[in-house]
Parts: structure tokens; sequence; C-alpha cells
């Protein structure tokens, strides 16, 4: 059985301190991120840090400079730790306070704790060196880093009691997961291809004349980046039309923390769109205070009811 908030404030004095430590490393390495989950109640709030807290440890062994086979070692030594997770082979006073946190919330709440194998097998992809062809491969590199987290997050947010298609919500929050990834990729293409990675498809950097790749602050000679870049942001507009049909079937204060994330890197999709140029002369960012109005739009709840009524207009017709 689930526990209620107040049983969490009597959890040990390790848990507890498990979920600072989570909560530290959120709050100091993802802005976004914390910025969305300030909006929960403690118990969720809590899960997610843990959460997140994990997935770094992951994402942080893909992206160090060990070299591959160190890499590889290192992702398989955590996929054991997740397994002692899955098997409640973690005690409160385990010396490692991620795994006690996440532990902690799997108890709490419904984790398919599957999609950090997912997001490992992800990180793989990358050591690795893999590209991808077409959209179907990256969608399934995006499924495993972001799609899965999606899942991940909407086992801690629940779904609210006579909300419809509820049966579609892993389905939503996976294609959600899927738009901030894609987004990502758009902002981070100069960076990426400073580290030797490309993500977008073979097949659109050729239609675009982008083959040469993104390691100056200008496009390619005789490329359409512009174009290139239209084309992917409207596949992403996409993605967050479908994800965003999420949003009615949470309570309040969970929808508000996912319009208030998925929120941002929308915006942000708006501004690489309105400049795409931007995203090779430097890191592509939303100031302080419009997160914060991204922030009380999703808490006022404006969003979820704006899609719920389209939904309703939908099934009428």
């Amino acid at each position: 059985m689930s526990r209620t908030v107040e049983d969490t404030a009597h959890a040990s004095a390790p848990v507890l301190a498990a979920y600072r430590y989570c909560e530290a490393i959120t709050g100091q390495q993802a802005r976004n991120f914390a910025y969305g989950i300030r909006l929960l109640p403690t118990d969720k709030r809590q899960a997610m840090s843990a959460l997140y807290a994990f997935s770094r440890r992951i994402d942080d062994i893909g992206d160090g400079t060990l070299e591959p086979a160190a890499k590889q070692g290192r992702l398989e030594d955590t996929r054991a730790l997740l397994d002692r997770v899955k098997d409640g082979r973690i005690d409160d006073d385990d010396t490692d306070p991620v795994a006690v946190a996440l532990a902690d919330a799997a108890r709490r709440f419904p984790l398919p704790l599957d999609g950090l194998d997912e997001l490992i097998d992800g990180v793989l992809m990358d050591v690795r060196g893999e590209t991808y062809e077409t959209w179907d491969e990256l969608k399934v590199y995006c499924r495993c880093v972001a799609g899965a987290i999606g899942r991940l997050s909407l086992g801690v947010f629940g779904t609210v009691p006579g909300a419809q298609d509820t049966e579609r919500a892993p389905e939503y929050a996976d294609t959600l997961g899927l738009a901030l990834q894609l987004t990502n990729i758009l902002r981070d293409v100069r960076e990426d291809a400073g580290n030797g990675r490309t993500y977008l498809p073979a097949e659109d950097l050729a239609k675009f004349g982008c083959v040469d790749g993104f390691d100056r602050p200008v496009p390619p000679p005789g490329s359409d980046f512009t174009g290139l870049v239209h084309f992917e942001v409207n596949r992403a507009r996409a993605l967050f039309a479908e994800g965003f049909q999420l949003l009615p079937m949470l309570d309040r204060r969970s929808g508000a923390c996912v319009a208030a994330m998925a929120g941002i890197y929308h915006r942000l999709l708006s501004r690489i769109a309105a400049d795409p140029g931007a995203v090779l002369r430097g890191r592509v960012s939303l100031p302080g205070r419009e997160k914060a109005f991204v922030a009380v739009r999703g808490l006022s709840g404006l969003d979820a009811r704006a899609i719920g009524r389209r939904q309703s207009v939908r099934r009428r017709g």
C-alpha cells in the first residue's frame, strides 16, 4: 500500500537525508526540471528528485571522459544497482543515498523502474556513437532517454479518478518526453557537434544540405539550415500537441508541474523557430521571469482546461 504524505514525514533519518541529497542535486543541475517539481507536494517532489538524481548519474557516465569500455562497465554496474532497487535489496542505511531515495520512492509509488533500464540502453547508444538515418530510428533513442522518464514521472503523478482515456496516459507521457528531447537536440546541435555527436536524422540533414555538420557559428555553406530547423520544430510541435493531452488526466499540482516543465521547452522551441541560427551561436535559454510566467500559467490550470475543452469538442464531433 502506498504511504501518505504524513507517513513520509516520519520516514527514517537516513531516508530523509537521502531525499535532501537528491533534491540538492536536482536544484544544482536541473534548473528547468527543478522549476517544475517545486509545484508538487512534498512526497511527489521527493520521488521526482530521486528519479532525477539516479537518471543524472546515468547521463553523467555517458557524458564523462572515461574510455568507452570503462563507461560500459560503469553503466552495467549502475544497472546492477537498479536491480537491487527493483528487488527490494536496498536498506535505509545503505551507503548510496540516491539508491536509498529511489528505493523508498519505489515503495511509495508505482514506478515502472524498467524505464531506467531503457535510459541505460539509450546512454549505451551514445557510448557506442550510434547515429540515426531516419526519424523512426531516432525515436527509439528518444524513447529510451526521454520517453521512459515521462512514463516514470507518470508513476509519481498518477491520474485523477474519472478522467477519460487514462489508458493512453503512458503513451502521452512518452510522446511528451520525445517532444522535450527533440527540443534539446535542436538547442544543443552545436555543442553536440563539438563533442563529435550528431543526433538529427541523416536523411533530414541530406534533404537540407547540412551533412557537413554544425561545428561553426554559421550554417554549413550552401545549406538550408533555417529550413532544417523549421522542419524539426514542426515535428516537435506535433509531438507537444499530442503529449499535452496528458494534462487533463492529472491532478492540479501534477498538471501544473508538467505544464511548467513542458511549457518552458515549448517556449524554447518557439524561440529557436524565430531565430534558427541562434543555436549555432550559443545556448538558447529563457529568462527567469518567462519561466515564472509559464509556471504561474501551469498552476492556474489554463492549459489543462483548454486541452480538456478541445478534447470534449472532438468527442462530440
